[in-house]
């Protein structure tokens, strides 16, 4: 490392330099201070180098401490090669600590507000973000609404963080769901229509007005005088509240990337349009079809936020009233909840980080219900099937018989996930087949004789799969499941199957291919490396940034300003009309110029004939 000396620890001598220079920093202070008021240095300036020191002493004497632990450990009567290993996990153990303590010890704890108005999986994710800040040492807050889980067995569990809970009119809360129930048999049914979409998120928007109007949450919101506030994308209601609490806000992207525009480049020759279905390579039809569809995403995209106009207009002023697309571009950070591994190759902002991944936990040996039903069918492993919390709350009965009979063409025992009690008299469930009401998704897929996974394509699933290097078999519904399976394929680690299209031999023939055909298990597993081989995990990453951000006062410096500039500015639009005009009048002038010459030259010769 340059600047460290041969043998010399490099945290101990970062520690040293830091310290050294806090101290130098100070004394010059002192020097200065003496001089006289004119050449001293601010109170703030001052108090920044004494804490600077305080807290690199922090990080020496912690460090010292770990040395000493470690030195003791590696006397404990280790042999030589013993000890020699233990010497480099030693090592790589300082090294890891050198990285990860200065964060720990630098930043200091912060009031955190996370807001989750969605159930479901969207609810999952932010229960993860804010277990993984509260054990970092920041101080969460969940504000959490209860009741529009939309999954009917969903249970809280207790958590180490704040949890601030409030209820809907139950009138209200009951129109939502049955809303939803609708949508969902609408979906489930092949109905899917954006109408009905649009007309579930207008029930959303209603929900956020009955929010905002609760005077004692929000006062006591305000009053805990949040650092900083993290939203999730599904609902705009959590950007409006960060909004009306005049805090600074970081957002997660629950889905994958095209669900919105929060000003990130979009080069429509090779990034695809939300619903093209098309991957980065594009002929020449594909970027005919890309550039049309990005037209009709814009105009979507304004119907749904338009979803928010009345709420907006009713709980802020005219003339301070924000505009959703606005409030996208201003949260200090977009954290993603996917991967390289998954996505297509991007052009990406500084304040946009990938975080899929942050579901998976450590891996347990499975239940031996589970290992007893897999051992049974030897080398020829077994099939997980999960389709998702609510997914598996509204299958019909034809999709269960056809799925069920699809199965029992295979030679591999099958997982499934759904409830015992649900499963329809009338119908046999296969030799091969075990429904349970839950089941350890994560382990079950570490398991080394999984061979498929039948999937919903939701992304916290298809990331847990890549994860293990899992090929896959998905059935999409709605939302952003189609686009995440649209990437599975064209990554080639598995295949889709639309919904109208399941019949029993058509859904055992595609999990036949996946099965057989090495090149989906291989190129799941080169996905899994990719994945597996980032320099930080997605909840350091998590962490490091919000960190970050936090001790540089937000993140001004990670956005451009291209975020507050209008498209026509971005795009160039007024240069090129500037110049196509400049273009236009100077050959009009040097026509106008010509033909004066010309009919000059011909009186001339007129002239003469004359």
């Amino acid at each position: 490392m340059p600047g460290v000396k041969a043998g010399e620890d490099p945290l101990a001598s970062g520690a040293s330099t830091l310290r050294g220079g806090a101290e130098g920093q100070e004394t010059a202070n002192r020097r200065e201070r003496g001089r006289g008021p004119s050449l001293s240095l601010s109170s703030s300036q001052s108090a920044v180098s004494a804490f600077a020191w305080l807290r690199a002493e922090r990080v020496l004497r912690a460090h010292r401490s770990l040395r000493r632990a470690g030195r003791g450990a590696l006397r404990a009567g280790l042999d030589s090669r013993a000890h020699t290993r233990a010497s480099m996990a030693g090592q790589r153990a300082l090294l890891l600590a050198g990285f990860l303590l200065p964060g720990f010890l630098l930043s200091e704890a912060a009031k955190i507000l996370t807001l989750s108005l969605v159930g479901g999986s969207h609810h999952l994710l932010l229960d993860r973000v804010s277990q993984i800040l509260q054990d970092h040492g920041h101080n969460v807050t969940m504000l959490h609404q209860r009741g529009n889980s939309f999954i009917s067995d969903f249970t809280e569990k207790e958590t180490s963080y704040q949890v601030i809970s409030w209820l809907p009119p139950e009138d209200f809360n009951k129109g939502l769901k049955e809303n939803f129930d609708f949508f969902m048999k609408e979906a489930l049914g092949d109905r899917y229509t954006f109408e009905k979409f649009l007309s579930f998120m207008e029930q959303l928007g209603l929900q956020c007005s009955h929010f905002l109007r609760r005077k004692d949450i929000m006062d006591t919101l305000k009053n805990e005088n949040f650092d900083l506030v993290i939203v999730e994308n599904f609902d705009y209601c959590p950007f409006l509240v960060a909004e009306k609490l005049g805090k600074p806000f970081v957002s997660i992207l629950s889905s994958s990337f095209g669900a919105i525009d929060f000003g990130l480049p979009n080069p429509l020759s090779y990034v695809p349009v939300l619903h093209s279905f098309l991957s980065d390579h594009m002929d020449f039809w594909d970027r005919v079809k890309n550039f049309l569809m990005f037209f009709d995403f814009s105009i979507r995209q304004r119907q749904i936020q338009s979803a928010y106009d009345n709420t907006i207009k009713d709980h802020f002023p005219e003339g301070s009233r924000p505009v959703l697309s606005h409030l996208l571009k201003k949260a200090e950070l977009w954290f993603v909840n996917s991967d390289f591994a998954l996505e297509f190759a991007r052009p990406l902002l500084p304040n946009t980080v990938y975080v899929g991944g942050l579901m998976a936990r450590p891996v347990k040996p499975v239940p031996q219900e589970f290992e007893n039903f897999i051992t049974k069918f030897g080398d020829s492993g077994f099939v997980l099937v999960a389709l998702g919390s609510m997914v598996s709350a509204f299958q019909t009965q034809e999709l269960l018989r056809e799925m069920n009979s699809a199965f029992a063409h295979l030679s591999q025992g099958v997982i499934w996930r759904y409830k015992p009690s649900h499963w329809p008299e009338d119908i046999r469930l296969s030799a091969n087949v075990k429904i349970v009401d839950w089941l350890p998704q994560s382990d079950l897929l570490a398991h080394p004789r999984i061979r498929l996974f039948v999937t919903h394509g939701g992304m916290n699933s298809i990331m847990e799969a890549i994860q293990h290097g899992v090929p896959m078999v998905g059935i999409p519904l709605f939302g952003d499941q189609p686009e995440n399976l649209n990437r599975v394929e064209a990554k080639k680690f598995g295949v889709s199957i639309q919904l109208k299209q399941i019949k029993a031999e058509t859904l055992a023939l595609k999990m036949k291919q996946v099965i057989e055909d090495k090149r989906y298990k291989s190129a799941a597993v080169a996905a899994s490396i990719i994945r597996r081989s980032h320099p930080l995990t997605p909840a350091q990453r998590l962490v490091g940034w919000i960190d970050h951000i936090l001790q540089t006062g937000g993140a001004a410096h990670l956005k451009p300003h291209a975020l507050q500039q209008p498209w026509h500015e971005q795009y160039l639009l007024d240069v090129v009309l500037f110049l196509l005009v400049v273009t236009l009048g100077t050959l009009w002038l040097c026509g106008k110029l010509l033909g004066m010459v010309a009919r000059w030259v011909c009186g001339a010769r007129k002239l003469k004939k004359a």
